[in-house]
């Protein structure tokens, strides 16, 4: 048996706070108001968790939270806008740059890709 929400598969050995960060758009904080909503223990693992307390969690879920696929389109289509409207952080996002105000001279190689080596000027000899 496994406990599937929103076609994600929760692990049972999980205690339900963790179990219910695989996914994506609930974190611990979420995951503990959920739980606490419905009156179940945080710390009961999955696996103990009924088909009632199941159903439950998916209903409080489908009706208040904003998960996966939904959230992952919003998500873009955000981006698309501040591209589109070509802000700070738009236009940060257009060339692959952070967005957060990093320091760009020395790091951020994983957003600007492998290093481009730049040739000096040759000096000119009188």
């Amino acid at each position: 048996m496994s406990v599937r929400i929103s076609g994600i598969d929760i692990p049972l050995n999980k205690r339900g706070i963790i179990g219910l960060t695989y996914l994506f758009g609930i974190g611990k904080s979420t995951s503990k108001k959920i739980l606490r909503s419905i009156n179940i223990d945080e710390n009961k693992k999955v696996k103990y968790w009924s088909d009632e307390d199941i159903s439950k969690i998916r209903q409080h879920i489908l009706k208040y939270i904003k998960i996966e696929g939904e959230l992952r389109s919003d998500v873009q289509l955000n981006i698309k806008r501040l591209i589109d409207i070509g802000c700070y952080v738009g236009i940060r996002h257009r060339k692959r740059l952070p967005l957060r105000g990093q320091k760009t001279k020395n790091n951020c190689r994983t957003r600007k890709g492998k290093k481009k080596t730049v040739a000096n000027k040759k000096k000119s000899t009188k």
